[in-house]
């Protein structure tokens, strides 16, 4: 996406750093951001977005998972499932990366960091940090809770293997309502089928 708003171009040019940092810590996780955004602009698109809007959303969605810079490597890349304790400590990264967002102190990285920090809630209100429900949930991280959901489960995770794009759709249908906006599920239903991010299987 090329940007040409002073405001985007100013975030965008301070969060460069910010993606090298995360990339030379864990390069999944750098990966994993880059397809996010590119399915979270596809949702964007899709809905009408304007040209702001999508810079804001290309922002967050790049670095919805920064922080877990904060989090110790023993529990980062553990090669083995999270005990509960571990688990708890993983979900910190919502509430470092809003701070690590917010504390460049221009305009628009706040807009940007209350998506980081929300990326995480679900549409029913029983999601993390704050249990945010419906529309109280920023649109931009509505946005990428549903790209972060098929990515997450189209690769391989020390979880659970890789799952098929058939898999994964059934699994995000289950959960439209509960974790996902109903209303973008019905945009991503359609722009996924012809997306290059598309997992592979049926």
């Amino acid at each position: 996406m090329e940007l040409t708003d002073p405001t985007l171009l100013a975030l965008n040019s301070y969060t460069k750093a910010l993606s090298a940092a995360l990339g030379y810590r864990d390069v999944s996780t750098r990966l994993h951001s880059e397809r996010v955004t590119g399915l979270a602009r596809a949702i964007g698109v899709s809905m009408g977005l304007s040209a702001h809007e999508l810079g804001m959303l290309n922002v967050a969605a790049s670095f919805h998972d920064v922080g877990k810079i904060g989090i110790p490597d023993a529990i980062l890349l553990k090669p083995a499932a999270h005990t509960e304790a571990e688990r708890l400590e993983m979900r910190r990264h919502t509430e470092i990366g809003e701070k690590i967002i917010a504390a460049m102190e221009i305009e628009g990285a706040r807009q940007a960091s209350l998506s980081v920090r929300a990326h995480h809630e679900n549409f029913d209100g029983s999601g993390y940090p704050d249990q945010l429900a419906g529309e109280e949930i920023p649109l931009l991280a509505r946005i990428i809770s549903i790209a972060d959901s098929y990515d997450a489960m189209a690769e391989t995770r020390v979880h659970h293997r890789a799952r098929s794009h058939g898999e994964v759709m059934t699994i995000l249908e289950q959960e439209t309502g509960r974790k996902h906006d109903p209303a973008l599920m019905r945009h991503f239903r359609v722009l996924i089928e012809a997306s290059e991010l598309k997992a592979g299987g049926h």
